[in-house]
């Protein structure tokens, strides 16, 4: 549920793109990712460091995008999420005794340490190649085609990605909460 929830900023960004034009665009994911951080909040009187971490980067590289009207900044937003992202895994493998996709709460999944350094150096390097991706259409296509990409390319590949994830990560999984032990 909240994967489809984290979407509706960006069919929101989609929409407001198409009828109005980047700039209105730019300040309706503004606006939908902040009403998003407050409203989890509401819910869970906490918010994923990811989801603020991306409003606030859309707030800033938004902000600079309306007070200079140039588009510049928002084309570049994914590039700094994906790089800080990146930088984020690959500084857990140096930084405490557990990368940072071990140390979210797993409820679902047991593994071997050497497997969730993998695992996260996987998505590590899916995140830069995201984010030059994204520096690669926002440099070499219209503008246009970055907010398609942006919208359906990323959210597609991200999808495809975690399915590919499946047949090496299924015996890990585990029935129930109190399982320790993987299939």
């Amino acid at each position: 549920m909240n994967a489809v929830l984290d979407l509706i900023p960006a069919i929101l960004f989609f929409a407001a793109y198409k009828l109005y034009g980047m700039f209105t665009a730019t300040a309706v994911l503004v606006v939908s990712l902040l009403l998003m951080v407050l409203i989890t909040w509401l819910r869970t009187k906490s918010v994923p460091k990811l989801q603020l971490a991306t409003a606030l980067v859309a707030t800033v590289l938004g902000g600079m995008t309306l007070w200079f009207r140039d588009p510049t900044f928002i084309l570049f937003k994914p590039t700094a999420i994906y790089g800080a992202f990146a930088l984020a895994l690959l500084g857990s493998h140096v930084i405490g005794d557990k990368v940072l996709m071990q140390r979210i709460p797993q409820k679902a999944m047991v593994m071997p340490d050497a497997l969730w350094r993998r695992l996260n150096f996987a998505w590590a390097l899916f995140f830069v190649f995201c984010a030059l991706l994204n520096v690669y259409v926002a440099l070499n296509f219209s503008e246009e085609v970055w907010v398609k990409v942006k919208v359906f390319g990323f959210t597609a590949l991200m999808f495809v990605f975690m399915l590919a994830h499946i047949p090496f990560l299924s015996r890990y999984l585990v029935d129930s909460p109190k399982d320790a032990a993987p299939r």
